[in-house]
């Protein structure tokens, strides 16, 4: 699998390119800046690409602007994104970006091996990969109970937490000791009341939420 990595840093970047070659990834480029981001992505055609949101020179979002401009000409791309901090704006331009495999990951994440790496194989499957803390906060603002959230049960409030972390039904019935059936009438209660319409492909359910609640529907 090839991944096109961008880090500034070079101690992080060498260390991201070790571990991912550790565990079988092909590194076909790690870059430091944009437009070295905006060339790799374009000439290696990459299975995935792991970005660092601000990237030089301007170091505010050009690391994020330059995978939604690949995305853009390449859709679909999987493109898993890093951050030091909860930044919901870049949050929702991620989600807003149609199809394909879709992360957002805080950096700390990274000095969990097999947490970075089950989620860089997500996210080149097609799959998301949302960090806990975003989807938290996501979550939080729309808890009023004048709001599409305030109509779910705290029950489905957690399955919603864990499928917008992009959890199987089996993923979510194991951590809340559950059955699947029970998970999958839970899923169905959530569409239901916020409105959504239920779909068997489980990436672009996760997606239509996460999307929804950052949206100006909440």
């Amino acid at each position: 699998m090839r991944v096109v990595l961008a880090e500034d840093l070079f101690l992080l970047r060498d260390g991201l390119v070790r571990l991912l070659e550790a565990y079988g990834f092909e590194i076909a480029a790690a870059v430091e800046s944009g437009p070295e981001l905006t060339r790799a992505l374009a000439e290696s055609k990459p299975d995935v690409a792991v970005v660092d949101v601000r990237l030089p020179p301007t170091h505010t979002d050009e690391g994020l602007q330059c995978a939604l401009a690949a995305r853009r000409a390449r859709p679909g791309l999987p493109v898993l994104v890093l951050s030091q901090h909860v930044e919901q704006l870049y949050a929702r331009e991620l989600l807003a970006d149609g199809d394909g495999g879709i992360g957002y990951l805080l950096k700390d994440r990274v000095f969990d091996a097999e947490q970075f790496v089950d989620a860089v194989r997500r996210v080149a499957a097609g799959g998301t990969a949302m960090d806990p803390q975003v989807i938290s906060q996501l979550l939080a603002r729309g808890s009023a109970d004048d709001r599409p959230l305030g109509r779910l049960t705290p029950r489905e409030r957690e399955v919603l937490e864990l499928m917008a972390q992009g959890r199987s039904n089996a993923g979510i019935a194991a951590q809340l000791v559950v059955t699947e059936r029970a998970v999958a009438k839970h899923t169905s209660n959530i569409f239901g009341k916020l409105g959504l319409e239920v779909s068997d492909d489980d990436n672009r359910r996760v997606l239509a939420v996460l999307a929804y609640l950052d949206s100006g529907h909440r």
